[in-house]
């Protein structure tokens, strides 16, 4: 038979972790082919784009999907264990596992950016009435969205050690030190009164950005006390430039806190557009595919051969 679509693969991919237990992908992928009959041949079968598997990719849509919803989660990379969630959603035996279902939980909700989950007619009335160009911003979207969740997840099975040098190197990749050498230090150490890390603007040190780098969980909250902290170590060291940079988000008083600072400049990076940075200045990701959207050039149609 065919490859199943992603969506057709959900209810084999809970099957497969239904004893609670951790499983690698390499199991899941070889129980979903096995209960698919999908032979060898088919599962070597490439992408328009050469650099992936149809099948694994399907697979890879599968799980993201499924830990959107919460009936997924992973334990440690590349292994991946049924929630308490997906657990229930499997013994209830429903008729179908698809996106209708999923549509239940907010969080898939929000990933498919439908805050109210609309029935499922005019959904697909909406997405009939979509241009091919609003279909692939719309995919491209919803990738970056799942990448930045996946950067997310690695980075908060790191140590804080690590995390803070990646802030360093991000703010490098992002031309902060512009062609400075070693623009970028990891201070971080017992003592270092709330600062991380230091990016050198100039080759003898008079402009400096001090950086505090937190790595917590994404449901934390920092609030208004922390900033403070922050900017009582950014005094102590005479500096008018700080970036906290975090795996969580802040308060809103917290923000507004760092934006009424007129003596020093706080800049604030929670976990989401930290992510976005990672994928935009190529951090932690690298290029599986580019794809040449073209158009008519009406120039050249309107020239005269000789």
């Amino acid at each position: 038979m065919a490859i199943p679509k992603y969506n057709e693969m959900y209810r084999e991919f809970l099957q497969c972790l239904a004893d609670q237990k951790p499983h690698s992908s390499k199991e899941l992928k070889d129980f979903i082919a096995d209960r698919f009959s999908v032979s060898s041949e088919e599962r070597q079968t490439l992408l328009p784009s050469g650099r992936q598997t149809v099948f694994d990719n399907r697979v890879g849509w599968a799980r993201t999907y499924l830990k959107k919803a919460g009936l997924v989660d992973t334990i440690k990379r590349g292994f991946y264990q049924i929630t308490d969630t997906g657990k229930k959603i499997l013994d209830s035996n429903p008729a179908v596992i698809d996106n209708t279902l999923l549509e239940q939980f907010e969080s898939f909700r929000e990933f498919m950016h439908q805050q109210n989950a609309p029935a499922q007619p005019d959904a697909n009335k909406e997405q009939r009435s979509q241009t091919p160009q609003d279909t692939l911003d719309s995919a491209y979207s919803q990738m970056n969205e799942a990448l930045a969740d996946d950067l997310l997840t690695e980075i908060l099975k790191q140590s804080p050690d690590f995390f803070e040098k990646l802030v360093v190197k991000l703010l490098e990749n992002m031309g902060y030190g512009g062609t400075v050498a070693d623009a970028g230090a990891v201070t971080g150490k017992p003592g270092d009164e709330g600062i991380d890390g230091i990016i050198r603007e100039d080759k003898l040190g008079f402009s400096l950005i001090y950086i505090q780098a937190k790595r917590w969980d994404r449901d934390h909250v920092i609030g208004r006390p922390e900033i403070q902290k922050f900017v009582g170590a950014l005094a102590g060291q005479g500096a008018n430039k700080g970036l906290f940079i975090t795996t969580s988000q802040f308060s809103k008083e917290a923000r507004v806190y760092a934006n009424r600072q007129h003596t020093t400049k706080v800049v604030l990076v929670d976990g989401q557009s930290l992510a976005k940075y990672m994928i935009e200045y190529n951090l932690g990701v690298s290029t599986e595919a580019v794809y040449q959207i073209k158009r008519i050039d009406s120039d050249f149609f309107s020239e005269d051969f000789d």
